[in-house]
């Protein structure tokens, strides 16, 4: 028998060895935990380092906007807007939308302002003296050779020596100035480009040459006040009165007014180096900028930080379209493509487009490949609000260095954000509130912006369909589930999806469930409570459509919803309530007469019990039902977006929402180049707040609609 002090020996041994494992196990589960949360340190700091230096001074945008002054003294304050956001996006708090007085245009003071002007009138006359004295040189040298006489010569001299002697005190004078002004224009080369800078972007080498000569010579051969006032073949722009007599002397004062109107007169642009006329090209040459990697694919590749509830890199993959679905209906082309990845799906089409030129002087626009709606969503919801701005300021800070740039001031460039306007419009002084300040920026107000929804009130944002569950990849696809959709059979007369807005006084959603409630046999609900899992389906939300002849779609918590363009696919009509849904919005994708494709209540009828959904529906006859239907499925190819990857041989039959964005931007380049040239403003002639009626019928005058949209 062994001996009992052995076996308890050997026990606590073995006790001492299972003790000392589990010692070793949790140390290295500690270590490998303090390793990650290293990583992740490391990562924040280098991100914040990364961009803190974008806060900076130096980084302030201060790029000018000619906008008239009955503009900004029309302009009113916009009322608090609900955030818009999808039925399928969390609740959002609310932002305040924004008067153009407001814009952080120029974030210097007065002061500050009027010495930088100062400071760039000095530098002209500093120039023009200059020039002065060179050219008398020349002057004599060529009297000397001809063999002038020399009483011609001591006439000639004696006239413009009292011209020397008035100019020399204020050259001192002007010399002075810059030296006492330098610290306060530390970016002025970069924020305003100095007059002969200008030309040379804008104009003929030759041109400017001569129109230099032509200012020194004047002031040289001491014309009258009338010859140099009459040489001003635009329209005089006055001096503001904190920037008048900056220099006493006549003469000098009246060549810098005259160079300054020069500077302020409308811009030649520069057009698109010309082609043969038989390109099929022509006019429609579009540029892509090459964007560093961190404004687009890094954002891909870091896919899993972009969202705290849902899976971007499933959702992302595909070019964007998602994961791929099973066919519908026997029609191939089917993805679960979430709402917010237009940018990535935009992005991959413009590489297919057959008018890409890698040469920038043949572009009519210049597109810039930016997610801003996939990079804001990273830190929408984080604890640093200001990491929002970050990129974006990051980004306008690079395109303004590209010639291409510099050409037109920006105003021949183009984005695409796949989230709605309101998510980009947050004032500077509420750094805490919903969405960044992209859309406020000086350089995005000179650009033309795509965006799922736009706002009614500003001129640079247009609106651009959702994109659907459906992207062919052949015509014969599109031919395919349109024909299916003019033989389906439609059991209810109307349906809507959706959810209550119970915290929304203006929703009329509440009304339009119970009308639906009420009938049963016509109407179709499907309630997105929750819990429901149907409104996350595309397969269960497109059977849904396919049962109804009509759809109804009120505004949520924006004014559009992509459940409209869900519907169009699915071949149902769709019921408007507020213009601002689609009439407003889609320009250039809808047509101008809405009673060929759509059904319009007044929300307010509904709102106080006046209209019937039912009784309205039911008394279109049926012979115009059968029409609307056939206009709604001709819409279908303009409404989606053909899959990036898909080889259509049989390419120019239809046009997607992505030609039709693009045809709609090179038309509105064009027009802002033809109104330039001819010496319009570069913006119109109205307050920005009637961009909605100016884009819809063409004017601002009174219409039905105006209490739709009063921002009073």
């Amino acid at each position: 028998m062994r001996n009992p002090q052995r076996r308890g020996a050997m026990a606590m041994e073995k006790s001492s060895s299972k003790y000392r494992t589990q010692f070793w196990y949790v140390a290295m589960v500690s270590f490998l935990l303090w390793l990650v949360l290293l990583y992740l340190f490391s990562s924040s700091a280098t991100t914040v380092h990364t961009h803190e230096r974008l806060f900076r001074p130096e980084n302030v945008i201060n790029l000018p906007i000619n906008v008239p002054k009955h503009v900004q003294e029309s302009d009113q304050a916009v009322l608090s807007v609900d955030v818009p956001q999808h039925d399928q996006e969390p609740d959002q708090p609310v932002v305040s939308a924004v008067d153009n007085n407001t814009l952080p245009v120029n974030t210097r003071g007065n002061d500050t302002s009027r010495e930088v002007q100062i400071s760039e009138d000095a530098k002209v006359v500093t120039d023009l003296v200059e020039e002065l004295e060179k050219e008398k040189i020349e002057n004599e040298k060529k009297r000397a050779d001809s063999g002038l006489s020399g009483r011609t010569t001591r006439s000639r001299r004696g006239h413009r020596e009292p011209r020397k002697a008035r100019l020399e005190p204020e050259k001192k004078r002007v010399r002075h100035n810059d030296d006492d002004n330098e610290r306060n224009v530390v970016n002025s080369d970069e924020n305003h480009q100095s007059y002969d800078k200008e030309l040379n972007f804008l104009e003929p080498k030759d041109d400017v040459g001569s129109k230099k000569d032509r200012v020194g010579k004047e002031m040289a051969n001491g014309l009258s006040d009338n010859d140099i006032e009459s040489d001003n073949t635009s329209e005089t722009v006055s001096e503001p009165k904190n920037q008048r007599h900056f220099t006493p002397n006549k003469t000098v004062s009246k060549a810098k007014n005259r160079v300054t109107s020069r500077r302020n007169r409308p811009k030649v642009m520069v057009r698109p180096r010309a082609t043969r006329r038989n390109d099929p090209c022509r006019g429609k040459y579009v540029y892509m900028h090459d964007v560093p990697s961190l404004f687009n694919e890094e954002l891909l590749k870091n896919c899993w930080t972009l969202s705290r509830w849902t899976d971007m890199c499933e959702l992302t993959s595909n070019f964007g379209l998602g994961p791929r679905l099973p066919n519908m209906e026997g029609v191939s082309g089917w993805f679960a493509t979430n709402q917010f990845t237009l940018e990535v799906i935009f992005h991959n089409r413009m590489k297919q487009y057959k008018c890409l030129t890698k040469d920038s002087s043949l572009a009519s626009a210049v597109y810039v490949p930016y997610y801003p709606g996939l990079d804001l969503m990273r830190f929408l919801w984080g604890p640093f609000p200001f990491m929002r701005d970050a990129a974006a300021l990051d980004l306008m800070k690079w395109l303004r260095e590209r010639p291409e740039w510099k050409r037109m001031d920006g105003r021949d460039h183009f984005m695409v954000a796949g989230r709605t306007t309101w998510d980009f419009m947050r004032t500077p002084e509420n750094e805490s509130d919903w969405g960044n300040r992209l859309m406020i920026l000086p350089e995005i107000r000179n650009m033309t912006m795509l965006l799922i929804e736009s706002s009614p009130w500003n001129y640079h944002g247009f609106a651009v369909p959702y994109p659907t569950y459906f992207h062919p990849s052949t015509n014969a696809e599109i031919l395919q589930w349109q024909n299916r959709m003019r033989r389906i059979k439609r059991r209810y007369l109307f349906s809507f999806v959706g959810a209550p807005r119970p915290n929304l006084g203006d929703s009329i959603r509440t009304e339009i469930m119970d009308q639906c409630k009420a009938s049963r046999r016509k109407c179709k609900l499907l309630e997105c409570v929750s819990g429901s899992q149907k409104c996350y389906k595309p397969d269960q939300i497109m059977k849904f459509f396919l049962s109804s002849t009509f759809c109804l779609q009120p505004p949520g918590d924006s004014y559009t919803r992509r459940s409209t363009f869900d519907s169009i696919l699915a071949g149902c009509i769709p019921v408007f309530f507020h213009p601002g849904s689609a009439y407003a919005q889609y320009v250039w994708h809808l047509p101008k007469d809405i009673g060929k494709y759509s059904v319009f209540i007044p929300e307010k009828n509904v709102k106080e019990g006046k209209a019937s959904i039912e009784k309205v529906l039911s008394r279109i006859p049926r012979g115009k039902v059968v029409a609307m239907r056939e206009e709604v499925v001709k819409l279908i190819p303009r409404l989606m977006y053909f899959n990036p990857s898909g080889k259509r041989g049989d390419a120019g039959r239809f046009e997607d929402a992505f030609d039709v964005a693009v045809d709609g931007v090179l038309q509105r380049v064009e027009g802002l180049r033809k109104r330039i040239e001819k010496g319009n403003e570069e913006i119109f002639e109205f307050p920005e707040q009637f961009s909605w009626k100016y884009n819809v019928f063409g004017n601002v005058e009174k219409h039905e609609w105006d209490s739709y949209f009063d921002r009073h």
